[in-house]
Order: structure tokens, then sequence, then C-alpha cells
């Protein structure tokens, strides 16, 4: 078996490949159970929880994420999430590989974003809003400059001094002009792409700051009780999310909006799977204002993790496996 670390994992997940490999499992589909959740008590701490994402192409791979989230590791200067994931042949069931689970996240994250805007966002889009200062912007600023001409992208985030240590590494990485902000509305109102990473559970994009042929991009609000953007915006944009199931029980944007009445699950258009597909054609015109909203599947991991593989087994051919 294989290891790869965060920094081989990153090697061979190169944005274009990534992209396009998350476009075929898309449109060719794979077997994907519910995730597991567990609770597990830690003796005089909070209880840790066990996550499990399996996935697999029957005759194939088969391929499993392992996500432990330790609410006491702050206190121990490690990370609260530690994730790991393990492919295997599916014929045979070799353990193929076990690949570092936080990168290969934050990338298909990433890469799933701009699949979806490579079909919603304007093909001359060339100003991008990150909201957010974590883990994920940088990686969120390269996948859409991989798939549309950016040459201008804003950093905003409530910790100035974080958005403007972002900002400053975009120039070099992505020959891009970059700035971080400080009004988020002027910012909004100005940009043709607008990503949004954040852990807010109010909302940061209103709706009437969206110009006409605007894309919102929501990757934040993981859990029905966050939100990143308001009615008004789920009103004014045709939405758009990575899995129907997923978005409708666990995307906090879009779980509110269907309680409030702002949005049907009639009202979302479409799902990766469609737009992978050609069943729906993705934006209409240029003064459309599209969303959307991305909650992450074990799809997306089986599609990295197999990448990371057929790349690794490329570059070394007598590596063996499937």
């Amino acid at each position: 078996m294989k290891i790869f670390d965060a920094r081989s994992t990153r090697e061979y997940l190169p944005w274009l490949a990534l992209i396009d490999a998350l476009g075929q499992m898309f449109r060719g589909g794979c077997e994907m159970p519910l995730r597991h959740h567990h609770q597990v008590a830690v003796p005089g701490e909070p209880a840790a929880m066990l996550l499990l994402m399996p996935a697999w192409v029957p005759g194939e791979h088969i391929g499993v994420k392992v996500v432990n989230v330790m609410p006491g590791n702050g206190e121990r200067g490690l990370p609260t999430v530690v994730s790991n994931y393990l492919l295997s042949d599916a014929r045979t069931g070799q353990m193929l590989a076990l690949i570092d689970g936080g990168e290969l996240t934050s990338r298909r994250t990433a890469a799933a974003s701009a699949l979806a805007a490579s079909y919603l966002a304007r093909p001359d889009a060339s100003r991008l809003l990150i909201v957010g200062t974590g883990q994920l912007a940088l990686n969120m600023a390269a996948a859409h400059a991989s798939v549309r001409p950016i040459r201008q992208i804003s950093v905003w985030g409530r910790h100035c001094e974080r958005a403007q240590a972002i900002a400053e590494q975009l120039p070099a990485l992505l020959g891009v002009e970059a700035e971080a902000v400080g009004d988020l509305e002027t910012a909004v109102s100005q940009a043709d792409i607008v990503s949004t990473v954040t852990l807010a559970t109010k909302p940061l994009v209103h709706g009437a700051w969206l110009q006409p042929g605007t894309h919102l991009d929501l990757v934040g609000a993981f859990r029905p009780d966050m939100r990143e953007s308001d009615d008004d915006a789920l009103r004014r944009a045709s939405v758009f999310v990575d899995t129907r199931d997923g978005a409708c029980k666990e995307g906090g944007d879009i779980v509110q909006a269907l309680a409030s009445g702002a949005l049907t699950r009639e009202g979302i258009r479409a799902d990766l799977h469609e737009l992978a597909r050609g069943e729906h054609p993705g934006r209409s015109d240029a003064a459309e204002i599209t969303l959307f909203k991305s909650v992450g599947a074990a799809l997306e991991d089986l599609a990295a993790a197999r990448l990371v593989w057929q790349r690794a087994a490329a570059r070394a051919p007598n590596a063996g496996g499937a």
C-alpha cells in the first residue's frame, strides 16, 4: 500500500485534471451510501465524532474517508479535524493507497466549485471575491482561476490582517492583481464571482448587493444552522447544488430558504450530475444571477483519490494495483 502525505497528494491533484475527474465522476456516477456519524466518548473532554464516507465504482475502486473530529485537540495544540482516505481495488479488495484526507478534501472542495463555475459563471468573469480567510481561501482562488480568466482578486475577512496575508500571496501564485478589502457590500457589488468559505451562522452576502451576471459560490454553511447568504439571494438567483439530497438536508443556505419559503425543492434548477451530463445548460444569459451551494459528497473524494492513484501509477508504472 502506498502512502501519500499532504505534499504528494497536492502534487497529484493539479486543478484542471482534478476538475475533469470530478466532471467524469458526476457524469458516470458511483455507489454512494449516506455518510455514517458516530459519537465517541472521550473521558474528561467533549465527545468526539467519527465520520465514515464510503463510495465505490463496482469492479474498479472502493474508497472511504475516515474523519475524526476531536474538540479537545484545541487545548493540545493539535488540529480539531483529522482525516485520511483509504482506496482499495474493488475486484480483489487489495488496499492500494492511504491518502492525506485534509489535503484531498480541501482540493476536491475547491475543484467542485470550479466545476460548477465552468457551467454557471460568465465566460468573461475576471473579478473574483473570496469571502473568508481559512485554509480553503487560496485553493478557491486557484481553482476558479483555472476555469475563468480571473485578473483581479479581492479578499474579505473578519480579521483584516489575515485577509491581507492571503492577498499578498496571490500575485506570485496566480499572476493576478489582489487586495484585501474592508467593505463587503462594495466588494460583492463589484465582483463577477463571489466565493464564500466561512463558518458564518448568519448571512454575510445579501441578495440586494448582487449585480446582474454575478455568480455566487457558497461553500461554508455545511450545517442546517449555518448560513452565508440571505433569503433575497436565493429569491433573485437561479439556484444550483452539488447534490440535491445533501444540500437540502445539510446546507444551511438551502435548508433555511426552503423552511422560509424563499426557495422550493422544484426551484433548484439542477445539481452537478445534471450539469455534467448536459441535462441542464447552466447559465442562460449574461445577466442571470447564479448561485451554487455545495456541501461535499463522497463521490468527490473518490474521484480525487482515484486521480492521485492513477497519476502516481503513471509516474511509476511498476507500482502495481488497479
